[in-house]
């Protein structure tokens, strides 16, 4: 059988069909080589072009650099352009080839043209050829000297190429020092931010081997580079000012009011056009408050307004960005951004992570004041065709009930969504929190088929449910039954935990197949404790975790900013090493402790007194104090009260977020203003009102080091008298936080 013949294809006019092709292109530029023909500039563009695009789809062209060196004398600066491309491209590959660029590139270096005098400067320094060194130092140094601020420019740049080629030879010649100066007196803005650049990049590799070097480094922090540089900062390019911003952040000023001034020269950066120098702008102004607690407030509210115009314009990955910077602020000062909640709708056309992000915002932000529009909002994501979404944002209704008092509302629209049959609605939170709306839950629940409950997590709810409220359900060994004829079909664990940790509580008799149900031994190890969910479980809420002892898991809690929003004081500062505890819950052991370990417990300081009684004083659950009269009452008041007591294990541990700790202190009618911090120090602001009509605020700051498990608190109120039996009450409260 004869070969297949090779298909006939006819050749590209932009790829060489064979050597041919390259051989006659040699051909043509050494016929063109030297010519002042009229008409010769023109052939010689379409043979560099042929020579570029062969070049740019790979094809080696590298045997025409001879020729192509040879054409490069001429006035054409687009001609000019491809052979310096040409040359960069194949210098490295061919170091004994590059020799033959030297002359004509030194040659074009003093060109009467500034910008063929730039143009040969950074393709001399692009070779990147170590042999050929030498023959950089004369037009570098003659570069940073040049009257044309764009060979100034390259120049600064060429010095950074060097170093990285032969640092020897960069500091031999005395360059860092000439960038130094060239950037403090340069007129040019462009030539200012080319040596700054290039000075940090030398400094910074520099500094981990010499010790001038790195006070050369602190040099470029110094008062008076700033100084000098934020004067002239309108006179720089986005990019440029980003750059000086980024310094600007490291400097340390002496005092408040040197912090003062650089803030309010920077303040106009904060309404810029683009959006990489408005995020620079607010980190400097982070930075620079990091210790001034008592102006964070003002901070926050000066920078809400450029993130939220920034969330609106630009692309949806520039929107995710700002929105991930919102979520810090928003985290640490909800209140802040009550009024604006609107902002955080989600609209139909973005995609789903920066829903989701804004779902997690406006739960957040939830208080009485905008509750109903939130939750009315939320509703209306329910039905999104984007199920997650969906899902996220009923679990975020769920949220706002399980933190909100008056919650009647919020509860009718949950049960709709039951009878919907949405199968991934908080019911056994709120039931857990809300007993009282156990007849009207349960009633809905009992409509529910288990067929179309197919969430592992929502299976485990409803066993849960059936459980702990069998006396109200008649049907519920009918319910299991069910459940139970598909058990060898279900292999996640939630199901299977719930099965083996609740206790028959009911008046009903199970049937023999229910009876008989047993765990096999994948069952037994696939069954996990409550205290391995993750936060984001659907049908697990941190109220939950919180009362089972378990680690919450929030990402939202490793921030970025390292000021606390507070106002007055600063963390203590405790030097202790965080010991390593493992909490055995053992079911039915939790109401006896042996002396013995109580003992070992106080010795280790890791004990804790039992809780004291509750006192009489009740507390209003629906207290609301806006930040700006807390604060003006922090200042006016004195401390009443100030006491070192200790957290329980399980408390320290439960401690993983601030945001934890502030919803169990809600349930006990204690508020947070604000809080902050990362682990090991965590610092809160709470306020507590009087229920008697007095309208008496009670004011606390609390820090806790998780590594000691100590909490400092202080107590300022209206009413001093009173003060001991709120911090009995607040005491108690604290004391209960992840104790089962």
């Amino acid at each position: 059988m004869a070969p297949p013949l090779p298909s006939q294809r006819s050749p590209s006019p932009s790829q060489p069909s064979g050597r041919s092709e390259v051989s006659d292109l040699k051909l043509q530029l050494r016929q063109l080589a030297g010519s002042r023909a009229p008409g010769a500039d023109d052939s010689k563009r379409d043979l560099f072009k042929r020579v570029i695009s062969y070049m740019t789809v790979g094809i080696d062209v590298s045997s025409a650099f001879s020729e192509m060196v040879m054409c490069s004398a001429t006035s054409d600066i687009v001609l000019k352009k491809m052979c310096y491309l040409y040359v960069g491209n194949y210098a490295r590959c061919n170091p004994d080839l590059s020799l033959l660029t030297i002359n004509f590139l030194q040659k074009d270096c003093r060109d009467e043209d500034p910008m063929i005098r730039g143009l040969a400067l950074r393709s001399l320094c692009s070779l990147r050829v170590p042999n050929l060194v030498e023959y950089l130092v004369a037009p570098l140094a003659a570069g940073l000297k040049d009257g044309s601020p764009y060979v100034r420019t390259v120049a600064a740049m060429g010095v950074l190429k060097l170093y990285h080629i032969s640092a020897a030879t960069c500091f031999d010649s005395d360059f860092p020092a000439t960038l130094k100066s060239l950037m403090l007196s340069d007129p040019d803005a462009q030539v200012v931010a080319n040596c700054l650049h290039a000075l940090q990049e030398i400094w910074n590799l520099e500094s981990n081997n010499s010790e001038e070097a790195s006070r050369e480094r602190e040099t470029l922090l110094g008062k008076p580079v700033i100084y000098y540089l934020l004067n002239r900062i309108r006179e720089f390019n986005e990019w440029a000012q980003c750059l000086v911003l980024e310094v600007v952040s490291k400097y340390i000023p002496s005092d408040s009011s040197e912090i003062f001034d650089i803030m309010n020269l920077l303040e106009d950066r904060l309404q810029h056009a683009n959006g990489a120098v408005v995020l620079a702008t607010i980190k400097v102004f982070l930075h620079l408050t990091m210790s001034m607690t008592d102006v964070h407030q003002q901070v926050y509210e000066r920078l809400k307004a450029p993130l939220l115009t920034l969330v609106g314009s630009g692309s949806s990955e520039q929107s995710y960005a700002v929105l991930s910077h919102l979520h810090l602020l928003v985290m640490r000062a909800p209140m802040l951004f009550s009024s604006d909640y609107k902002h955080f709708y989600c609209q139909f056309s973005e995609p789903s992570y920066v829903k989701k992000l804004k779902l997690e915002m406006l739960t957040a932000i939830a208080n009485e004041s905008n509750t109903y529009e939130i939750v009315t909002e939320l509703c209306e994501y329910a039905g999104n065709v984007d199920v997650p979404i969906a899902r996220e944002s009923i679990r975020a209704v769920g949220k706002i009930a399980l933190q909100q008092y008056d919650v009647n509302a919020i509860v009718d629209r949950l049960l709709q969504f039951l009878e919907m049959e949405k199968d991934y609605v908080l019911v056994k939170d709120l039931l857990r929190k809300y007993p009282q709306w156990s007849h009207d839950c349960i009633a809905v629940v009992g409509n529910i088929s288990s067929k179309n409950v197919q969430e592992p997590k929502a299976k485990a709810a409803l066993i849960w449910m059936l459980g702990e409220y069998s006396q109200d359900m008649l049907d519920a060994p009918y319910i299991l039954e069910s459940i139970v004829e598909n058990w060898d079909d279900e292999h996640a664990p939630e199901p299977s935990y719930m099965f083996t940790d609740k206790e028959h509580r009911g008046p009903f008799e199970f049937s023999e197949e229910l009876g008989n149900l047993s765990m096999g031994a994948e069952s037994a190890d696939n069954a996990m404790p409550a205290q391995r969910y993750e936060e984001n479980d659907l049908l697990l809420s941190t109220s939950e975790k919180e009362e089972s002892g378990g680690p919450t898991n929030n990402g939202s809690a490793v921030s970025a900013y390292s000021a606390p929003s507070d106002y007055d004081g600063s963390l203590i500062s405790v030097n202790s090493q965080t010991q390593p505890e493992t909490a055995i819950s053992i079911p039915g052991s939790s109401a006896y402790t042996s002396p013995a370990t109580l003992a070992i417990d106080d010795l280790l300081g890791l004990g804790v007194p039992s809780a004291p009684a509750p006192p009489t004083l009740k507390l209003n659950p629906k207290a609301v104090l806006d930040p700006a009269t807390f604060q003006r009452k922090w200042g006016q008041l004195a401390i009443s009260l100030s006491q070192e007591c200790s957290m329980s294990p399980q408390g320290i541990t439960a401690l993983t977020a601030p945001q934890a700790l502030i919803r169990h202190m809600q349930g006990h009618s204690i508020q947070c203003i604000a809080s902050g911090g990362q682990s090991p120090n965590f610092k809160f602001f709470f306020f507590a009102q009087r229920l008697d009509g007095s309208s008496a605020f009670f004011l606390v700051e609390c820090i806790i080091n998780s590594s000691s498990g100590k909490a400092q608190i202080k107590v300022k109120a209206d009413d001093g008298s009173a003060s001991e039996a709120f911090f009995t009450m607040f005491q108690s409260a604290l004391s209960k936080f992840g104790v089962a």
